[in-house]
């Protein structure tokens, strides 16, 4: 079930709501649980026993902590943090990543006289697992560091984990950022009037622009690599640019805004990350509690900054790259994303601070180009695509069944959601929206817009979240 769909708006969403507010404050937190497994049953009915998971991951983690908090000797301690992060971490690489090395094992196996094949798992990934084992590792992280004490209600917990608004894709909240609101929270009309307002926002950079643009980079896909015009090339890398950040923008944005409607507060997750003047500045702004989580957990306990620093750099963005996919075009993506940021830290990053323009022209290009090769998954159409962008670098005759008119064909036809996508990127209609944000005409906008991602979901626009599939 997607937010951008009629079930969520107009069955799920209201009757919860009802529910929740009807109920004592002290059921909210049952309500909320059983929507959650509700709403999770819902995204993998199809393999209902996946469920099993989501109870495993929340009983094993709420036992492993209590035993972790219990003892006083360190080694326990570690032993049972072992216990448990075995089980997160184990079913993360079972689902995620067994097959990507059996697949690769049996390929170099291919290249010997080994006569051995390592039989395919096949498992279909669980909806949202990279995030929700990020989130629970977190918790058992922190009672083992002592940062938090130890949940002692197993329904806290629970919903902590299973919170439907940021179970699917985020963004990823630390028990610390919640804990407090788990035990007792403040309803008011304000908190649910901005909930919802922040939701309408989300839902139309979703439905109204993040849908539209993504049409154009699907249809590129459809007219294939090879058919398609250097100018074509690059209007469809900058709408799959655009594509990902609507649509995960606009999730994050409905995720607040709904937990804002039920007294809680998740950080903000992205921050105009198409106006950094460098690599570096783009990813403190992108997918931030991503980023947060690879700094708190991975970075800072290799050493950080103050022992190798850029090993511990290669090794966050060999994972930043495997977590969100197996395949090699994952680990290529972080490969890049970390030699930028290399050299970057190596002068690039204060030249660009010197000279901002310089800057900006230099994001232009390297945003959308490291998009691609996170958008490509053949790593031999990633090559097609290139040459297309690069005609100079192709090899003669390669240019395949192009029509020249394809440009000013799509062009015309995405003007105004390219345009919109452009314009958002900015960061001026949110100024505009909080300057006048109680106005009738602000307040009359907003209803416009809902009621127009409703007629777009009608048609069916309602595509799927991209990152419901990490």
């Amino acid at each position: 079930m997607v937010f951008s769909s009629f079930s969520f708006l107009f069955y799920f969403l209201p009757v919860f709501l009802l529910v929740y507010f009807l109920v004592p404050a002290i059921c909210r937190n049952a309500v909320l649980f059983g929507a959650s497994l509700l709403f999770y049953f819902y995204g993998v009915r199809e393999h209902p026993w996946y469920m099993l998971l989501i109870f495993a991951s929340v009983g094993i983690n709420y036992t492993t902590a209590r035993f972790i908090a219990g003892c006083r000797q360190e080694s326990w301690r570690r032993v049972w943090l072992s216990v448990g992060m075995t089980w997160n971490i184990g079913c993360l690489f079972v689902f995620k990543y067994l097959d990507f090395l059996s697949t690769n094992l049996n390929a170099l196996l291919d290249r010997t006289e080994i006569d051995i094949s390592i039989p395919a798992v096949n498992l279909v990934l669980p909806i949202g697992i990279s995030f929700y084992t990020f989130q629970i590792s977190s918790y058992l992280i922190d009672v083992y560091r002592r940062k938090i004490p130890v949940e002692q209600s197993v329904l806290r917990l629970g919903t902590y984990l299973c919170m439907f608004p940021q179970l699917i894709a985020g963004p990823i909240v630390t028990y610390s950022q919640v804990q407090e609101r788990l035990g007792f929270r403040i309803h008011s009309c304000e908190n649910v009037e901005e909930g919802f307002r922040e939701f309408t926002i989300g839902l139309a950079l979703k439905v109204l622009i993040a849908n539209r643009v993504g049409n154009l980079w699907t249809q590129v896909g459809t007219i294939g690599f090879e058919s398609i015009s250097s100018p074509l090339a690059w209007l469809g890398i900058a709408a799959f640019t655009f594509q990902i950040y609507f649509d995960f923008y606009g999730y994050s944005l409905m995720a607040k805004g709904l937990g804002q409607i039920m007294g809680f507060e998740f950080p903000d997750n992205f921050q105009k990350p198409y106006m950094a003047r460098s690599m570096t500045e783009f990813w403190r702004r992108w997918h931030m509690t991503l980023g947060g989580w690879f700094r708190e957990y991975i970075y800072i306990p290799l050493g950080g900054n103050r022992r190798h620093p850029y090993r511990n750099l290669f090794l966050v963005w060999m994972l930043t790259g495997l977590w969100h996919g197996a395949s090699w075009n994952f680990v290529l993506w972080g490969f890049l994303l970390f030699l930028l940021l290399l050299l970057e830290k190596k002068g690039l990053a204060k030249a660009f601070d010197r000279y901002p323009v310089a800057g900006h022209l230099y994001m232009l290009a390297v945003i959308p180009l490291s998009w691609l090769v996170f958008a490509v998954t053949d790593l031999r159409q990633l090559v097609v695509y290139l040459s297309r962008l690069f005609p100079f670098f192709a090899q003669p005759g390669g240019n395949g069944n192009v029509f020249q008119g394809d440009f000013a064909k799509y062009a015309e036809a995405y003007f105004l959601p390219l345009t919109a996508a452009i314009f958002c990127c900015t960061g001026i209609p949110r100024k505009l929206y909080e300057k006048g944000k109680y106005t009738f005409w602000v307040t009359a906008g907003l209803l416009i817009l809902f009621w127009a991602c409703v007629y777009c979901m009608y048609m069916g626009l309602d595509d799927p979240f991209l990152y419901y599939q990490f």
